[in-house]
């Protein structure tokens, strides 16, 4: 290295160019101190420490310019990393080697770094000698860091070694700290990190684009206490060795992986034990916790277990690392992370506790488990080429979910819930024009982390389903094998898949052209069904919530908003499912039901779009919608509301069907059914009619409610519990006398400290209950929330403070919650959410909202997505122009969204659709309600 050295920090912000200029000088004169000062420390180089850089965190400018991508002369071979997490400090240290290797001449390397502060740089060639470093270039905006050599690199092999310092503090990614209160009332400290999508470089300089793979070696500085432990994706490489500051603890190199898929973990955290039986030999599979959750691991091991030994059948390939384990983080961002070997979770998300949690929180466990370890192979071992095409990663490991937990659970009856849990969402969302393509070109940080997203999964996965069934499941497994074999340890773009798919197809299916119809145009299609002399016909057209704002005329769609539709339907003569292709470039399609009586379209609503028929043809299955199984039955709920809502179908017709529900008794049609009804009473409570309606859903729902009681027995299903939910809850929801009674006895007795009623039920007991207690109960409820260490039953708790009927109860709530050490940072948006979703405090969380943006923005970050979806949960039932304005006026304030952009187009349709909701269908509801 010289004995002079210079350095070149460049904050590409957008200030003006007078600006810029004057800036000139004082960098030059900086640059110069700076020489002068590296002349005295010799061979090192420094720059100051970047902050955690946010485009605009006032929330006032323009969109950020796109980013360009890594150049692609140089490409990492391997890493090998030393971490020093201080957790007394909250700092770490690091130095990184990387492996190059060189492809193109060039006097630079380009990598990632955001928010660290490097310390000495050194730069070799194949042989080991040191290369003159001349320039280091700081880039915040792009978030790169460029090392410029004095001499040009020439084809072959290099070695980076960049030394560097982080913080751990007040972040959920990159290397963060996060805290857990011990069953002693100490405080304990862990260190842990979460790199999906582009945080890998804040803990790490690399090149954090995921077709920039690499193998990683890692050494992990754990605390010298003997509870402590390291871990990392791969096993331990020797013994730890004790170092002055800690102890250092070695792993094996892993396999080539992208930089979001590693994973260092610091932590006192015990673990259960298990194998997962392979032919290829036994994999050591692990459940880590906090020591006193320990036993809450049970359920995920034991599930877990099963479902990769089913993912290792159906892949029909060996899970590519030599070990398993999972980790409940107290302090986690997202629901979970497939990091690869080492996946990390939410304590909601991987801890079981049969005397506490609900049914529900067991599904959610055996789900979540299933989806993270799909990824293990579609995601992990084959990972999309870039980010256009999360899809391919997400889509298919929230498909493939509900395949794993039903072989765990064959009795839940996973397949029927695939509809109410992932489809309904996403047709609502992506019959606006607020959505988007599967595959959409994204380039910022922002846009990265956006569109992880409600397209990317439900739609994905909703698409491959439909795809499955088009192809049969034989081709399309064999086929998703192919790749994954063809594709493993690198990257992949849709069209490999398809390639694949397309070599077995067996019907002449044009499978590329089929399904770019559903990838690279927004949207999806509903089919009218219309009479013939010798059958029906079917025509195809966009569906929207609101047909008037179609934009089919933009000439920017490839397909014209067309689809190539597998159309499948039964009859009352055949019960068997038939499938018809409705090609994109057809008109029409005419099918023949010989003399069948009725026929229904999309059986198991498998695929993804509408169907609307002639009235008579409706009223034809209303009638015989008890011979119709309950998926069936699940979707004619959701599909008539929902055709109706947009006006293309008279009110009457769903309203008549929701007849039929006082002799349901299954889960997933009531599931369908009362999201529909909730929705109504949302547009009618300030209707005259608002008592009426709820009189009539008291009476539809009673039979169910005397059938399901509060009482549990010990022989019933998983099933059976969760419809007892979701009736109760509707029951209560509409004012129904002895429902309110008995939730509020129950309540009355948990608060004198006896519990008589199933934990399936704690939730109904804290919310409802809530709502007619005093402010001393409240406090009461308050310090049980405090005190509770279980994540799922804090939960509970935090949403049934939120249900209070006092105001200032709900002010105080959100007071507190400003403080982590009551509502953990992950659970704030959730809490806000659960506090709007009260009558009560819809305009007391918007109010605060709008006052505080600036708060929470400095807070979270415009790159947090949940910041961003915060607005459309909050605004949702806004029905006004005066609240439209509300809206409008606040996003002028604040143009730049981040990662919010797509959800404050999705509010303000959502206010409009309202709007207009009640302009055209609220007196037919009304005309209907007073006659029945």
């Amino acid at each position: 290295m010289p004995e002079q050295q210079q350095i070149r920090v460049k904050r590409k912000t957008r200030h003006c160019q007078h600006f810029l200029l004057s800036c000139c000088l004082f960098f030059a004169i900086l640059c110069a101190c700076l020489t002068a000062a590296l002349v005295l420390v010799g061979k090192h180089y420094y720059y100051n420490e970047l902050p955690d850089f946010r485009w605009s965190s006032s929330g006032g400018s323009s969109p950020p310019k796109p980013i360009e991508r890594l150049p692609r002369n140089v490409l990492p071979n391997s890493y090998d990393i030393i971490l020093k997490p201080y957790l007394d400090s909250g700092r770490f240290e690091g130095l990184v080697n990387i492996s190059l290797g060189v492809s193109e001449a060039t006097d630079r390397v380009i990598l990632n770094s955001k928010a660290l502060k490097i310390g000495s740089v050194n730069l070799y060639n194949s042989s080991g000698s040191a290369l003159d470093v001349q320039d280091i270039i700081a880039d915040e905006y792009e978030e790169k860091l460029s090392i410029v050599s004095k001499s040009l690199l020439d084809l072959g092999e290099y070695s980076l070694s960049i030394s560097f310092t982080g913080t751990l503090l007040n972040k959920t990614s990159g290397f963060y700290m996060s805290r857990y209160k011990a069953d002693d009332g100490t405080v304990r400290s862990i260190a842990t990190t979460k790199f999906e999508p582009t945080y890998a470089r804040q803990a790490f300089p690399c090149f954090d684009e995921p077709n920039m793979k690499a193998n990683f070696t890692v050494h992990l500085l754990k605390p010298k206490e003997s509870e402590y432990i390291a871990l990392s994706n791969m096993p331990e490489d020797g013994d730890p060795v004790d170092v002055e500051d800690g102890v250092m603890v070695h792993f094996k190199e892993s396999v080539k992986m992208s930089t979001y898929l590693a994973c260092f973990i610091v932590s006192d955290f015990k673990s259960t034990n298990d194998e997962i039986m392979s032919s290829h030999g036994n994999i050591p599979f692990r459940v880590f916790a906090t020591p006193a959750q320990l036993e809450k691991t049970n359920y995920a091991r034991v599930t877990g277990k099963k479902i990769m030994e089913f993912y290792l059948d159906y892949f029909n390939i060996k899970y590519p690392l030599p070990k398993l384990d999972m980790v409940a983080i107290p302090d986690f961002v997202s629901g979970a992370m497939e990091h690869w070997g080492l996946v990390t979770y939410r304590e909601t998300a991987l801890l079981f506790d049969k005397n506490i949690s609900s049914s529900n929180n067991q599904q959610r466990v055996a789900t979540v488990v299933a989806h993270e370890l799909a990824h293990s192979w579609f995601g992990n071992l084959v990972t999309m080429n870039w980010w256009n095409d999360l899809w391919l990663n997400e889509g298919f490991a929230s498909y493939i979910e509900y395949k794993g937990v039903n072989a765990a659970e064959p009795d839940w009856g996973m397949m029927d819930q695939f509809i109410v849990d992932d489809l309904h969402a996403v047709l609502k969302l992506d019959a606006t024009m607020a959505s988007h393509p599967i595959v959409q070109t994204v380039e910022t940080p922002d846009q990265i982390t956006e569109i992880f997203d409600t397209i990317s999964y439900n739609k994905g996965a909703s698409v491959l389903r439909m795809l499955e069934n088009a192809v049969t499941e034989s081709i399309f497994q064999k086929g998703v094998t192919m790749y994954l074999n063809k594709h493993a340890y690198g990257n992949a773009v849709t069209q490999d898949l398809l390639n694949e798919l397309q070599s077995l197809s067996e019907d002449g299916v044009d499978i590329t052209e089929f399904m770019n119809t559903w990838t690279v145009q927004k949207g999806y299609p509903i089919v009218t069904v219309s009479k013939t002399q010798t059958g029906f016909r079917l025509t195809q057209k966009r569906f929207l919530a609101d047909p008037d704002k179609d934009d089919s005329a933009s000439g920017n769609v490839a397909y014209g908003y067309k689809w190539t539709i597998p159309i499948t339907y039964i009859t009352d003569k055949n019960n068997e499912s038939k499938l018809v292709w409705f090609k994109h470039t057809d008109s029409h399609v005419d099918i023949d039901a010989g003399d069948a009586d009725w026929v229904k379209f999309n059986d198991h609503q498998v695929g993804y779009y509408r169907v609307n028929y002639e009235d008579e043809d409706w009223m034809k299955l209303i009638k015989n919608i008890r011979n119709l199984d309950v998926s069936n039955r699940a979707h004619l709920f959701e599909e008539t509301f929902s055709i109706a809502e947009s006006g293309q179908l008279p009110y009457r017709i769903p309203l008549d069907l929701t007849k039929s529900l006082v002799e349901e008794r299954d889960y997933v049609p009531w599931v369908a059914a009362s999201n529909a009804l909730d929705k109504i009473k949302d547009y009618l409570i300030s209707s005259d009619v608002y008592s009426n309606y709820k009189t009539y859903i008291i009476n539809t729902v009673s039979k169910a409610y005397e059938h399901f009681t509060w009482v549990e027995k010990p022989d019933e299903g998983h099933l059976f519990k969760r419809a007892r939910v979701v009736v109760l809850d509707l029951a209560c929801t509409m004012g129904h006398a002895d429902c309110l009674k008995e939730a509020k006895k129950h309540f009355d007795d948990w608060l004198q400290g006896t519990i008589n009623f199933s934990q399936d039920l704690r939730g109904l007991v804290y919310s409802f209950g809530m709502e007619s207690a005093s402010a001393e109960e409240w406090e009461k409820v308050w310090e049980k929330f405090v005190n509770e260490i279980d994540a799922g039953e804090k939960i509970r708790l935090m949403n049934g403070l939120a249900s209070t009927k006092e105001p200032t109860l709900l002010i105080k709530l959100i007071e507190l919650a400003k403080d982590d050490t009551y509502i953990r940072k992950q659970d704030y948006f959730s809490l806000l959410s659960s506090i709007s979703s009260n009558p009560l405090g819809t305009s007391i969380v918007w109010d605060y909202v709008r006052e505080n943006w600036l708060v929470l923005v400095n807070r979270f970050g415009l790159n947090d997505r949940y910041l961003g979806r915060l607005i459309p949960s909050i605004t949702q039932r806004f029905s006004s122009t005066v609240k439209m304005e509300e809206m409008e006026a606040f996003f002028a304030k604040y143009p730049n969204a981040g990662a919010g952009e797509s959800a404050r187009k999705q509010a303000l349709e959502t206010v409009s659709n309202n709007i207009k909701w009640l302009e055209e269908n609220k007196k037919s509801v009304e005309d209907w309600i007073k006659a029945n």
